[in-house]
């Protein structure tokens, strides 16, 4: 009897270390969601990856992964911002490559040189540090933005190429960042928790010899609760090519990418989080 109940404790901590490229965040990393609801299946690609972000044992938000286009589909997160150094160190996704790889995100040169992993094999994984070299008018945009936590860990777990996208250099250094670093501060203003979702609507192009797609538009929203009395909800979106940021309703935003992704009905959050 003891041998059986160790043998199962063995297997499920055996399934429990291959969690970090998980099948659903409703069971596998749901804190980083409003109620624990993510957002619904008319944002997911063919060819997804649920992504629980881990850097040293530790959760710091969601990324639903396009694979095909190697971009991030959305990143979701807590709002906790604080004063802190900006890394400069960039991650990528070991259990991408399989579920034999480690479960935290690593230097590709730590992939490379301590899991002899080749480069092709990692490229065909995600997106890699070449693919955003010698970019015009472009640069690489954290939909999860560091400047969004309060501590070295939890800003350096940003760094992972599954949270960029080829972003507008003017856009992100200029209406983008005001939103995230300004109106973010007012918007918070009284809220207990804010739970954000940021997201990168395909387009036509790409970068990197057609492996990483460039999106269209970026886009973000946030939910929470105001002390005990209510729940708030805004959102902005902005076209990738241009240095305008729009506000809106959630319940807009969601209308505009039902439209742009055209897979039905676009539900970002529970339906606590008011859409007027």
């Amino acid at each position: 009897m003891l041998w059986l109940l160790l043998l199962q404790v063995s297997a499920s901590c055996l399934w429990l270390g291959h969690s970090e490229v998980v099948t659903s965040f409703e069971t596998s990393c749901p804190q980083f969601f409003f109620r624990e609801i993510p957002p619904n299946k008319a944002l997911e690609p063919r060819n997804a990856a649920w992504i629980c972000q881990r850097y040293k044992n530790q959760y710091y938000f969601a990324t639903l992964y396009d694979r095909k286009l190697r971009i991030p589909v959305y990143s979701a997160y807590i709002y906790q911002p604080g004063p802190g150094k900006r890394p400069k160190t960039w991650l990528v996704e070991p259990q991408l490559i399989g579920p034999t790889y480690p479960k935290t995100m690593e230097k590709e040169w730590t992939l490379l040189n301590r899991y002899n992993v080749s480069l092709e094999k990692l490229s065909q994984s995600q997106a890699i540090l070449h693919d955003y070299k010698n970019l015009t008018g472009l640069n690489r945009g954290h939909l999860n933005p560091n400047g969004h936590h309060d501590d070295y860990s939890s800003r350096m777990a940003t760094f992972t190429l599954t949270n960029i996208v080829p972003q507008d250099e003017k856009l992100n250094g200029g209406a983008w960042n005001n939103y995230e670093q300004q109106t973010m501060i007012r918007r918070t203003q009284g809220c207990n928790t804010t739970y954000v979702i940021v997201g990168a609507v395909p387009g036509n192009n790409y970068i990197a010899k057609g492996r990483v797609n460039k999106p269209s538009h970026i886009w973000s929203s946030a939910c929470c609760v105001v002390g005990n009395k209510y729940v708030k909800a805004w959102a902005v979106i902005a076209e990738n090519d241009k240095n305008q940021v729009q506000l809106l309703t959630l319940g807009e935003l969601e209308d505009v990418l039902t439209e742009l992704y055209g897979r039905g009905q676009v539900s970002l959050f529970d339906s606590d989080c008011p859409r007027e």
